[in-house]
């Protein structure tokens, strides 16, 4: 029965991937990749983490190394990810867009690579020939304030094609571990909005302007990555002499900074309400570890773990400060740590007041859990504690432009449970009502509960 939900239902529905880190430059210039290389190893810290785990020399993953030798080198580790979802993911991706049933090894490397890149030459295979053939069909960015958004306007000055839209995600507005590059940012946010900032009201007029143009181009999501949500009490006053602080170039202590999140993190929140905008918050990452190695090479790079934060107490001091005036956004909650997965689940449910459905949303497994075992757990929980049925699915998270076939590893493992419960007697062997659920989950859904205006 899985099976037949998966090819009957699932496999032909466009893709709605409402979280990435693709390039909006990329998709505007319909880029065409030079070799396989670039497109599959280039910014992907997932196979870097694998390759240094399989001992390969730093030189092949970030490294100036020729293109062919770097391939080479991570088809050598391939083998070696078997039961990692890069092994699913590398396969999936090699058959879907290049029609190769080859296992990738050390063995088949040098003719996958040839046959990849001269596919990667042809029109078709081009950044937007490659979404077309994983039908895709909406696309949300990650963006920084200062972005110029030029891209999005570009790409959406077609209303007949894909659609891209930017997400705000304004993590650097609010990092004070350094005043130097705070205040460096601060101007540069002057410089484009042409807004002198002297104090905490002008630099929030400032991020509000940004925060306009976004929504002007499309705009619908805002996201922050945080280790946890920040929750100490503050007063304005205290807020100006942090800010001041700041620009007079001195870094505040740890009990300021919490005190500045905290404040950033509630007024950007009442922006997205007013707005009707979802707010996307990624909590539980312990970034940059290796400081060895982050001197060198810097963020992104494949040196973040899962952290081990609380959660509860903070989450819902927030969620109810804003829900108190009846000013909460639509919020997806997502975790990193396992752990915390029934602490989410539980949460989104305090906050759900009958006005949207699923206004409150667990979201899906995200990235150290976005295989088949944090899926199905993911899956599980939102069943046992919340409403599967109003999931808004699955995204991609991801830099890559290979990357869309994880969509297909969930709409699988989403089938193969429901089919097997069907098949034990657990849910009803109903095709037709099981089938309404799949639809919904992996598209319905998503395309409903954003507010995004139709083309």
């Amino acid at each position: 029965m899985g099976k037949r939900l998966y090819h009957e239902i699932a496999a032909e529905l466009p893709i709605i991937d409402y979280h990435s880190h693709l390039s909006p430059a990329a998709i505007a210039g319909n880029h065409r990749f030079a070799n396989l290389t670039e497109a599959w190893l280039d910014g992907d810290h997932y196979k870097w983490r694998a390759m240094r785990a399989n001992g390969v020399d730093e030189s092949f993953c970030t490294g100036d190394r020729s293109p062919e030798s770097r391939f080479i080198k991570w088809a050598e580790t391939v083998p070696n990810t078997i039961r990692n979802p890069l092994y699913h993911w590398t396969h999936l991706e090699l058959s879907r867009y290049f029609g190769i049933d080859k296992l990738l090894s050390v063995t088949t490397a040098q003719t996958i690579y040839d046959q990849c890149s001269s596919i990667l030459q042809e029109p078709a295979s081009s950044v937007c020939g490659l979404l077309s053939k994983m039908k895709v069909e909406l696309i949300c960015t990650t963006d920084d304030p200062l972005d110029s958004l030029e891209h999005h306007k570009a790409i959406n000055a077609n209303p007949a094609g894909l659609r891209v839209y930017p997400t705000f995600r304004p993590d650097k507005a609010m990092d004070m571990r350094s005043a130097v590059n705070f205040n460096a940012y601060v101007d540069k946010l002057q410089e484009l909005t042409g807004i002198a900032v002297r104090n905490v009201s002008d630099y929030l007029a400032a991020l509000k302007q940004r925060h306009d143009a976004f929504d002007a181009v499309g705009c619908r999501l805002a996201d922050h990555g945080l280790e946890y949500f920040p929750n100490s009490n503050y007063t304005q006053h205290e807020i100006d002499i942090i800010f001041a602080k700041l620009r007079s170039g001195n870094a505040p202590d740890s009990l300021q900074a919490d005190q500045f999140r905290s404040f950033l993190l509630h007024e950007i929140a009442l922006w997205n309400h007013e707005k009707k905008w979802v707010q996307q918050y990624h909590l539980g990452a312990i970034r940059n570890n290796n400081k060895r190695m982050f001197s060198t090479l810097g963020p992104d790079t494949g040196w973040d773990s899962i952290g081990d934060f609380p959660h509860s107490r903070s989450m819902a001091a927030f969620l109810g400060r804003l829900d108190e005036h009846d000013q909460l956004a639509r919020t997806i909650l997502y975790n990193l740590n396992p752990a915390d997965n029934e602490v989410f689940a539980s949460m989104a449910g305090n906050f759900n007041d009958g006005t949207i459905a699923g206004k409150i949303q667990y979201g899906a497994a995200w990235w150290f859990l976005d295989q088949k075992d944090g899926i199905q757990k993911q899956l599980d929980t939102i069943s046992n504690i919340g409403l599967l049925s109003r999931f808004v699915g699955m995204l991609t998270d991801s830099r890559s432009f290979l990357s869309f076939p994880r969509h297909e590893y969930f709409r699988r493992i989403l089938c193969n449970i429901l089919g097997d419960e069907m098949e034990k007697g657990e849910l009803p062997n109903d095709f037709n009502l099981v089938a309404e659920l799949v639809n919904n989950v992996c598209y319905t859904n998503a395309r409903n509960y954003f507010n995004w205006k139709s083309n």
